[in-house]
């Protein structure tokens, strides 16, 4: 069975909804501004990705008829968290150790240890918004949006949770611009909503796409071939890894360019190219639709097929 995406939310320079992010990136668009999109309240203290990531998780729960008029979430107890950041907090990180290690480490920030969690960003999301389902953080290099999502799915065909949001961000931040070697680093946030037609059908709710399915593999064209296995049908389009791998790719079939017109953007790829290919079904495209993270310098590869929401069973 069919796995619906039934609320998408981004926060991204110059991006509105899924379809924006089939089109070149609108020049002069200004950084998100999370005080603008939320308001000031609780975003003191909180690093630049978990606040991008507030902003996509309110628009995803709103679409998807999740969120109550106090800014909570309907059914959290049955809500599971599931995000994905390379980067997150590598900000605090850096200031904490350069602290301690010219000072001591009683002059590091109290606000600031907390935050030097790699898992602030889900824990955080879920304390906002009142999530207490499962909680996990992904910080595993290039696949690790489309990582993410696969685990999305193995909750919710597990029975852990009736709804998982699943979450991709990364800031721009000087120590994400000295770790990639980019003069400005992917700075942006998408958040998924995961759930089974049954729990939509309570509310509704209809999906914007579906997920047919995941592998995961280790190198591109292995990844490419285990997609084609699963699904059995050749692919309307896909969507490439980051950095120019299309000699690994199907053969003949259209790239959506998600990863060429936002480069660098790592832990939330993955998580973008759901989006992306909601976008493209919005827009009249047919599934199926390979999305493929990783498979750079002969690593592992994963991989999602993704499904306009007329053809989920």
């Amino acid at each position: 069975m069919s796995i619906l995406v039934t609320g998408i939310g981004i926060a991204l320079a110059g991006v509105d909804t899924p379809a924006d992010l089939l089109g070149e990136p609108r020049p002069g668009s200004a950084p998100v501004d999370p005080r603008e999109r939320l308001g000031r309240k609780g975003l003191r203290y909180k690093d630049r990705a978990t606040q991008l990531s507030y902003c996509a998780v309110r628009d995803a729960l709103e679409e998807a008829r999740l969120l109550d008029e106090d800014g909570g979430a309907l059914g959290g107890d049955r809500t599971a968290v599931v995000a994905s950041s390379n980067y997150g907090n590598l900000d605090t990180v850096c200031r904490t150790v350069e602290t301690i290690a010219a000072e001591t480490a009683s002059a590091a920030s109290p606000m600031d240890l907390p935050n030097a969690s790699s898992n602030v960003l889900a824990s955080s999301v879920a304390i906002r918004f009142g999530l207490t389902g499962p909680n996990l953080m992904l910080c595993n290099g290039e696949t690790s949006g489309t990582d993410a999502v696969r685990w999305a799915m193995t909750l919710l065909a597990a029975g852990r949770a009736d709804r998982v949001l699943v979450i991709g961000a990364e800031p721009d931040t000087a120590p994400a611009r000295r770790l990639t070697g980019r003069d400005t680093a992917f700075d942006g946030a998408a958040a998924l909503v995961l759930e089974h037609r049954g729990s939509a059908g309570v509310r509704g709710v209809r999906a914007v796409a579906a997920l047919g399915g995941h592998v995961r593999s280790g190198g591109l064209p292995e990844c490419v071939e285990a997609l084609a296995a699963l699904d059995g049908r050749p692919p309307t389009a896909w969507q490439s890894p980051d950095g120019d791998r299309s000699p690994g790719g199907p053969a003949g079939v259209p790239d959506l360019g998600l990863a060429g017109r936002w480069p660098g953007a790592s832990g939330a790829l993955g998580v973008l190219q759901c989006a992306a290919s909601a976008g493209y079904f919005a827009a009249g495209g047919a599934g199926p639709v390979y999305a493929v993270t990783g498979g750079g310098d002969a690593g592992a590869a994963a991989g999602l097929v993704l499904i306009a929401p007329r053809e989920a069973a």
